[in-house]
């Protein structure tokens, strides 16, 4: 698997994650079946493509995209489907880790095995 693969995987993966997670709030606790059923789909498409995605590129650096990326678009989800404002330290500390992201990723030679 290329690099490019491999990121493409990742984005899939979180894309995954963040329809999984955002659609929790919908299940009632796990009451409701349909979107329990989807939480479920999301997660194991998210998982499952992210083990492709670690075969070439390390745990560290793709969990920080993973966690990174996620927690900034779960942020906009809610935001637009749930009307979850953020306050200016939230998104002070959302840009923050999106600071973090773009460091690791232009300037880490971990990912250069």
């Amino acid at each position: 698997m290329t690099l490019t693969q491999s990121y493409l995987c990742l984005g899939v993966a979180i894309v995954a994650e963040v329809v999984a997670t955002t659609t929790l709030k919908t299940t009632d606790n796990f009451t409701r079946m349909w979107p329990s059923l989807a939480v479920i789909a999301g997660y194991g498409v998210s998982f499952y493509l992210l083990t492709f995605a670690l075969a070439v590129l390390p745990t560290g650096i793709a969990y920080a995209i993973w966690s990174g990326v996620g927690i900034i678009l779960v942020s906009a989800a809610g935001w637009l489907l749930h009307g979850q404002r953020l306050d200016a330290p939230a998104l002070i500390g959302l840009g923050l880790i999106v600071a973090g992201v773009v460091v690791v990723n232009v300037f880490s030679k971990s990912i250069s095995h």
